[in-house]
C-alpha cells in the first residue's frame, strides 16, 4: 500500500470501554452534551483526520445500568457540528430497516448541502429483535431479507439523489425560469419493497451523494460492501485476518465491476496510550477494573443467543455453539468474538476484559511508537487503507492520539500535515463525484 492514511474518529459518549464512565475524569452526562461532541470534532480535525463517525441504532440498546445509554440522534447532531467545523467529513449511521428511502434521501441531501459536502452515510441492516419490535413486527427480518430490503433501498436513494440533474436550477430572473422541469427525473419506482412516485424535494447535493459506508463482515456484508460502498468498517483482531478481509473485499469489489481503490478499508482500533508501555498497561488495567462483570456475561449471552445464566465467569466458553450460518443477527462479530475465545482459550471473564474496550475490535495498549508502527505495519502490508480510531476514553484518547501519534504519522509521511484545498469528504477519500446518470444518458443520445 502506497500513499496517505484516511483516519475515521469513531466518536462514542465517554469513551469505546464500557467503564470509561466511571473515571474522576468522565462526565457521566456527556452523551447529550453538544459542547462534548464540538470539542472533540475540533480535536479530531486538529489532527486533520477524514472524518469523524456517530453510530446508532432504533431502540435502547442493554441495560442502562452499565453505562450511559441512550444517544442524540447522529443526522441533527453532526448538522449541528457541520456548523462548528470547516473541513473534516460528518459520517452517521442510519438503518435501512427501520427508514424510508425519501425521507433519509432527504436527511443526508440536506446534512451535505449544509456542510458543504461532508456527509456519509454508514448503511446498517440492523440485527435485534429489539429494534423489531420498535416497528411493528414480532421479530428481526432475516439475514438475507435483510440485505436484499438494503439493496433495494439504496437503489432508490440513488435514483432520488440523481432526481435533480446538477443544472436544474437556472435562476434567470429575466426570463422568469427558476428551474428547468426537463432536468427533473421522478424515479417512479415499484419494487419488492418500496414504490417511491417523485423526484426528492431537494436539490442535487455537492457531492451528488453522501460517501457510501458499510460496515458488516458477513458473506452478505461484504458481496453488499463489493456493490456500493466506498469506506467499509471492520474489526479484525490480527494483522492476517485483516490482510485476509482486505484481500477479499477488494476482490469481490472488482468482480463486481468497480475499481478496488474506490472502496476504503478502515478497521478499528482502539489505543490506550502511555508514555511507556507498562504505563499504558496500567491504563487499560484500570479501565477493566471498572467492568461490572454481570453486565458482560447479559451482553456475552445475548450476542451468543445462549439463555441467561449459561455462561461461567472462569469457565470458556460452552462447547457446541452453533455456527455463523445458524445466526441471523450479528453474524461477523458473533463469528469473530467466538474464535477469538477459542483462539487464546479465554474464560468468559477474560473474554468481557478483552470486549469491553471495543466489543471486539483490537485493542492496543502501549506507546505512541508502538501504536504509530502497529498502524504503518497494517497499512504497508495490504490490511487496511486507514483506521476508525476508537479512544477508549473520550476526550483524552482522542487529544493523546492527536498529541502523540498523529505527529509520528506526519513524520513518517503517512498523514497529512494539513487539510489543502479538497473541500469533500469524496475528496479527502480520493474519490470521484458520482456523475448523475440522466446527464450520462443524455450526452449518449
Amino acid at each position: 500500500m502506497t500513499g496517505q492514511l484516511h483516519l475515521n474518529a469513531f466518536l462514542m459518549s465517554t469513551g469505546h470501554h464500557e467503564a470509561s464512565w466511571r473515571l474522576p475524569e468522565s462526565d457521566p452526562h456527556a452523551h447529550v452534551d453538544l459542547a462534548h461532541y464540538v470539542r472533540l470534532a475540533r480535536i479530531a480535525e486538529r489532527g486533520t483526520f477524514d472524518s469523524l463517525f456517530l453510530a446508532d441504532g432504533p431502540h435502547l440498546w442493554g441495560s442502562v445500568a452499565q453505562r450511559p445509554a441512550g444517544a442524540l440522534e447522529p443526522l441533527t447532531l453532526l448538522t449541528a457540528l457541520a456548523t462548528a467545523t470547516e473541513h473534516i467529513g460528518l459520517i452517521a449511521t442510519a438503518s435501512t430497516s427501520y427508514n424510508s428511502p425519501y425521507n433519509l434521501a432527504r436527511k443526508f441531501a440536506s446534512l451535505d448541502i449544509i456542510s458543504g459536502g461532508r456527509a456519509g452515510w454508514n448503511i446498517v441492516t440492523t440485527a435485534g429483535a429489539e429494534a423489531a419490535r420498535n416497528f411493528g413486527l414480532d421479530a428481526e427480518p432475516a439475514h438475507a431479507e435483510r440485505y436484499a430490503r438494503a439493496a433495494e433501498f439504496l437503489d432508490v436513494a440513488l435514483k432520488l439523489w440523481d432526481s435533480w440533474e446538477d443544472d436544474a436550477i437556472v435562476a434567470d430572473k429575466a426570463s422568469g425560469v427558476w428551474g428547468d422541469d426537463a432536468r427533473i427525473h421522478p424515479p417512479r419506482h415499484k419494487g419488492t419493497y418500496f414504490s417511491v412516485e417523485g423526484a426528492l424535494n431537494v436539490p442535487r447535493s455537492p457531492q451528488g451523494y453522501p460517501l457510501l459506508v458499510q460496515a458488516g463482515s458477513s458473506q452478505d456484508g461484504k458481496d453488499f460492501a463489493a456493490r456500493y460502498a466506498e469506506a467499509v468498517f471492520t474489526a479484525q483482531q490480527t494483522l492476517t485476518d485483516a490482510q485476509a478481509f482486505y484481500t477479499d473485499l477488494k476482490a469481490r469489489t472488482a468482480a463486481a465491476g468497480r475499481d478496488p481503490d474506490h472502496v476504503k478499508v478502515l478497521p478499528g482500533i482502539v489505543p490506550v496510550l502511555g508514555s511507556t508501555e507498562a504505563e499504558a498497561r496500567e491504563r487499560e488495567q484500570e479501565l477493566e477494573d471498572h467492568i461490572v462483570h454481570r453486565h458482560g456475561v447479559a451482553n456475552l449471552e445475548r450476542l451468543l443467543q445462549l439463555p441467561s445464566g449459561t455462561l461461567e465467569l472462569d469457565a470458556q466458553l460452552p462447547a457446541g455453539l452453533p455456527p455463523e450460518s445458524a445466526i441471523e443477527g450479528a453474524k461477523s462479530r458473533y463469528t469473530l468474538v467466538v474464535e477469538l475465545a477459542r483462539r487464546e482459550r479465554l474464560t468468559v471473564r477474560q473474554l468481557i476484559g478483552r470486549l469491553g474496550g471495543g466489543r471486539g475490535h483490537f485493542t492496543l495498549a502501549g506507546t505512541p511508537e508502538q501504536v504509530a508502527d502497529t498502524i504503518e505495519t497494517w497499512f504497508t502490508r495490504g490490511a487496511a487503507d486507514g483506521f476508525n480510531i476508537m479512544p477508549a476514553v473520550l476526550p483524552s484518547g482522542l487529544d493523546a492520539f492527536v498529541d502523540h501519534v498523529v505527529p509520528l504519522l506526519r513524520a513518517r509521511g503517512l498523514l497529512r500535515t494539513e487539510y489543502g484545498p479538497r473541500r469533500t469528504l469524496r475528496d479527502r477519500y480520493g474519490l470521484p463525484r458520482p456523475a448523475n446518470q440522466h446527464t450520462l444518458a443524455t450526452a449518449s443520445v
